[in-house]
């Protein structure tokens, strides 16, 4: 597994922005979705293309195009619901399943439950979409959730990563034979004794969409 922190000034000023605790709800999720559209900028680097033949105004040339099967973007809900429309943004013809995961908050495990995503992702490039890399738990089950269906590359976008979690996935995906890229804004400190990223941004999914009881 790479991890990739992207070091850019822009996504450390959004970062910033995100982190404040007196942002609110409307805010946090329009820098949140700006940031995503940057960090996507780095995590489609990898992006597959095939060449395509086109006509400018002055001559013929060829140029490239996203290659078949499309891109697959997945964001975890809840929470990655809010890091779409950033991504799609910046890859407008990929395809969008859904993942929802969530963590336990007393074993911190990840649980499943519900899932649409195409019963064959063989030979597919998949986007997964989750703002905290936390314990790790969640991402590990839905790396694997993909690549057993057949997806043979993923790519992760996370706003914020703890190194527990990036250990964690890296322990739980050893042996697997497919390229995995964790892209996020920033490796924070550590977790806390709830399994909270310090000093994070709080419960990502709270200041999105507000406290759901």
């Amino acid at each position: 597994m790479r991890t990739h922190v992207v070091d850019h000034p822009l996504v450390a000023h959004k970062l910033t922005a995100l982190r404040d605790v007196g942002t609110d709800s409307p805010t946090f999720r329009r820098l949140a979705d700006e940031l995503v559209t940057l960090l996507a900028y780095e995590a489609t680097r990898e992006v597959r293309v095939e060449p395509h033949d086109i006509a400018t105004p002055v001559s013929p040339t060829t140029g490239v195009r996203l290659a078949t099967p499309k891109p697959l973007v997945v964001p975890i809900l809840r929470a990655g619901l809010g890091m779409l429309d950033g991504m799609m943004r910046l890859l407008p013809t990929a395809e969008v399943g859904f993942l929802g995961m969530m963590r336990n908050e007393e074993t911190l495990e990840a649980i499943t439950y519900a899932e649409r995503l195409p019963d064959d992702l063989a030979g597919r490039q998949c986007y997964v979409l989750d703002p905290m890399l936390a314990t790790g738990g969640t991402l590990a089950a839905a790396i694997k959730f993909l690549t057993d269906r057949g997806a043979d590359h993923i790519t992760a976008i996370c706003l914020l990563a703890a190194p527990e979690g990036c250990e964690r996935v890296e322990k739980d995906l050893a042996g697997l034979d497919v390229p995995v890229t964790v892209v996020t804004a920033a490796l924070d400190e550590r977790l806390n004794e709830k399994g909270y990223i310090v000093p994070g941004l709080g419960d990502a999914g709270d200041r999105l969409y507000g406290v759901v009881g």
